[in-house]
C-alpha cells in the first residue's frame, strides 16, 4: 500500500510536463517533451544523480532503494523501468533496451553513534555519438525510493536539532529527499528533482493524473471536453497515456466531477449541525443586504457546509423554486447563496 502511495506521489510530480493539454502530437508544445529528472547518455552534462540523507540504523537495519525512470524501449512512448538494489554499500550496472546503461550505488558513512549519511548515485553509462537529440538515450523522470528496515531517515526540511549540522553537509545533485507515506512515520524516503515537503499527498478528488505542471483538475478536465472530434480523433490515435486521459474525461461521473471543485483541509470543524441535502427556510439578519432580505422566508436546500479559518460557518443554499436549480447544485454564479448557520431554520 505504501508503495503505491509513493509511486502515485512520484508519478504525479514527475512525469507532468510529459505531455501538456491539448495533448495532441500536433500541439506545438508536445513536439518535445519537458521532463525533470533527466539524466543525459555519459559524456553530456548532467548525466548523475546524486542522494544524500541522514539514517538512524539499528544492529540489524537493512536499506532498499528502487530508482525509477522513463526510457525509450522502441514504442510510440517511453516505458517505466526500475532498478532494485539493497545494501548500504552495493553497486548494480543494468542494461537497458537499445543500447542503454545505467549503473546505480549506494555508500554510507557514519557520522556519529547510530547516525549514518546514505549516499546514492544514480548514472547513466549510456553511449552518445553525434551532436542530436540526446533524448533517446536519456533516463527521463528519474527519481529514487529509499525503505529501511530496523532504522529511520531524518527529515533534512526539518532535522533535529541535534543534526542540523549533519544535515546541512548533506550533498545533492538534481534531487532532492523528503519523508514519505504517513506522517510521522520514518522508514520511506522519495529523492524527486523537484523539492517537495516531507509528507507530500495527493488530492484524494484527483481521479487520474493530467501530466499538465501545476494542473488544476477541473479546468483541465473541462477544457479536455471543449476539444473539436478532429482533435479526439488524433489523441485516440496516439499514445496510451494521452488516449487515456481522454477516455477517463469523457466518462468521469458528475458527482466525481463536483469534487474537483475545491475542498479546505486542515481547518477547525464545523458547529453546525446541518448537513448537505437538509431543507432549510431563510430567515436573514437584520441589517443584511437587500438581495438576503428579498429571500427571506424562502425554502432552500443545503448544498454545502463550508467554514473559514476563522471557524465561521457559511452555508450554501439553492433556492427550491429557482427554475435554474440544477445549476445551484452544479455551483454555478447566480443560483447559489451563502448564508449563516443562524439565518437558516431546518425544515422538517
Amino acid at each position: 500500500m505504501k508503495r503505491e502511495l509513493v509511486e502515485k506521489i512520484a508519478d504525479a510530480v514527475l512525469y507532468e510536463g510529459y505531455m501538456l493539454y491539448p495533448y495532441t502530437t500536433s500541439a506545438l508544445k508536445n513536439q518535445k517533451r519537458w521532463n525533470f529528472g533527466v539524466l543525459a547518455p555519459a559524456g553530456i552534462d548532467s548525466s548523475e544523480m546524486r542522494t544524500e540523507c541522514l539514517m538512524t540504523a539499528g544492529e540489524a537495519c537493512e536499506l532498499e532503494v528502487r530508482v525509477r525512470f522513463l526510457w525509450h524501449c522502441g514504442g510510440d512512448e517511453p516505458d517505466t523501468l526500475e532498478i532494485d538494489l539493497r545494501g548500504m554499500q552495493a553497486a548494480k550496472s543494468v542494461p537497458l533496451p537499445n543500447g542503454g546503461r545505467a549503473v546505480v550505488e549506494t555508500a554510507s558513512e557514519r557520522v556519529e553513534g547510530r547516525l549514518f549519511r546514505v549516499t546514492v548515485r544514480v548514472r547513466n553509462e549510456t553511449a552518445f555519438e553525434g551532436s542530436g537529440d540526446a533524448t533517446a538515450g536519456s533516463m527521463l523522470s528519474t527519481h529514487t525510493i529509499l525503505s529501511v528496515r530496523g532504522g529511520e531517515f531524518c527529515s533534512l526540511i526539518d532535522p533535529p536539532d541535534a543534526y542540523r549540522e549533519a544535515a546541512a553537509g548533506c550533498h545533492n545533485v538534481g534531487t532532492w529527499p523528503v519523508l514519505v507515506g504517513v506522517e510521522g512515520e520514518r522508514d520511506m524516503m522519495l529523492s524527486s528533482p523537484i523539492i517537495l515537503y516531507d509528507y507530500p499527498q495527493v488530492a484524494p478528488e484527483s481521479p487520474g493524473d493530467l501530466f499538465d505542471g501545476a494542473e488544476i483538475d477541473e479546468i483541465l478536465t473541462l477544457r479536455i471536453l471543449t476539444l473539436s472530434d478532429e482533435e479526439k480523433a488524433e489523441i485516440r490515435g496516439g499514445g496510451a497515456r494521452a488516449r487515456e486521459i481522454l477516455e477517463r474525461s469523457e466518462t468521469l461521473p458528475p458527482e466525481q466531477m463536483m469534487k474537483l471543485h475545491g475542498a479546505l483541509r486542515g481547518l477547525r470543524p464545523p458547529s453546525s449541525k446541518l448537513k448537505q441535502g437538509d431543507r432549510v427556510r431563510l430567515r436573514p439578519r437584520r441589517g443584511a443586504d437587500i438581495f438576503d432580505i428579498a429571500l427571506a422566508g424562502k425554502l432552500a436546500t443545503v448544498e454545502a457546509v463550508e467554514h473559514d479559518f476563522e471557524g465561521n460557518v457559511h452555508v450554501a443554499v439553492v433556492l427550491e423554486d429557482d427554475p435554474g436549480r440544477e445549476l445551484g447544485m452544479l455551483r454555478q454564479p447566480g443560483h447559489r447563496f451563502f448564508f449563516g448557520a443562524e439565518e437558516v431554520e431546518p425544515v422538517p
